[in-house]
């Protein structure tokens, strides 16, 4: 049996400094949410390594801004920027639509929300539920073909989802995910957001790896971006210990996407550059996975109500 997967890396490493010494010229990533946060610093350390990087944000013009700053960085024109709203499946497949079957090599589910007040999408599904996971499920299938095309023999396409140690709140409600027939909290709505982005690497991972496309999750650490703008500072203080700065909140998924370490594997569940052990009582708090977070079944079960809510059968 292949054993927990660790590197040289850790809690305090950069993204860049994951990056440094690996060459992805001829290689494109999507990165979504690009515009700001953990976003930015992922697509700066991509470029950096030579990657083709797709912004798809919002607000386009703050990622051509973006774009703009990371190009001059790196005297090269790789970074690029598109509209994607995950709120809107309208959205999600104009943009998959603009960008076809060309081969793509990673895709960042980075973008989310947090904790925010109750309220639905345009398709009028929860908002944490309906952005953090059905705006990415369908965007990932849809984007299906391009990542085969993508997938090479000596590097495999990957699919990263951001989750969060917050995925230990709430498991998945299958029969109430959008919150119609009970209170609504908004930490428990964003940990079952987070629990359905475990669950979604899990299933992919094992529909997808016969056809090169692996996938992954990952707790990036507690950065203070725009993200948590819905939480009052009294509720950071038991998690302080998880803080990062940006640049080094990237840097799990900078390595979920290139190291040569994961090569072969994937439905993993990551943290600080290694994979995360089961949760056991005992550990630190935000630390380690859940047992229901990575369970095949519910993974299946979770990905069965995901098609059925996004109206898209796989590929």
């Amino acid at each position: 049996m292949t054993g927990r997967i660790t590197s040289r890396f850790g809690a305090r490493s950069t993204a860049l400094e994951v990056v440094e010494g690996l060459d992805l010229s001829g290689h494109t990533a999507i990165v979504t949410g690009g515009a700001s946060g953990l976003g930015v610093e992922t697509a700066r350390a991509l470029a950096h390594a030579g990657a083709s990087v797709v912004l798809a944000v919002r607000d386009r013009q703050a990622g051509e801004r973006v774009a703009a700053a990371i190009n001059g960085e790196t005297g090269a024109a790789r970074v690029s920027a598109d509209a994607l709203d995950l709120a809107s499946l309208a959205s999600v497949r104009a943009f998959a639509a603009r960008r076809g079957e060309r081969p793509l090599s990673l895709l960042i589910n980075n973008a989310g929300v947090m904790a925010c007040p109750q309220g639905t999408t345009q398709d009028g599904f929860e908002t944490q539920f309906g952005v953090n996971h059905l705006g990415h499920f369908l965007l990932a299938l849809l984007l299906v073909p391009a990542l085969e095309k993508g997938a090479g023999p000596e590097r495999q396409a990957r699919v990263i989802s951001l989750s969060s140690s917050a995925h230990g709140m709430a498991n998945v409600d299958f029969d109430d995910p959008d919150f119609r027939h009970r209170p609504y909290e908004p930490f428990q709505a964003y940990g079952q957001s987070k629990t359905a982005n475990a669950l979604f690497a899990v299933e992919f991972d094992r529909r997808y790896a016969p056809r090169g496309i692996r996938a992954f999750s990952l707790m990036p650490g507690v950065i203070h971006t725009r993200l948590g703008r819905h939480v009052p500072g009294e509720d950071w203080s038991s998690i302080e210990h998880l803080s990062k700065t940006a640049e080094q909140g990237a840097s799990t998924t900078v390595w979920a996407a290139t190291s040569p370490d994961l090569e072969g594997r994937g439905g993993l569940y990551l943290e600080n550059c290694a994979e995360a052990e089961i949760f056991t009582r005992g550990m630190p708090r935000g630390t380690g996975v859940m047992p229901y977070a990575i369970d095949p079944a519910a993974a299946r079960r979770l990905w069965t109500l995901s098609e059925e809510r996004v109206g898209q059968a796989a590929p």
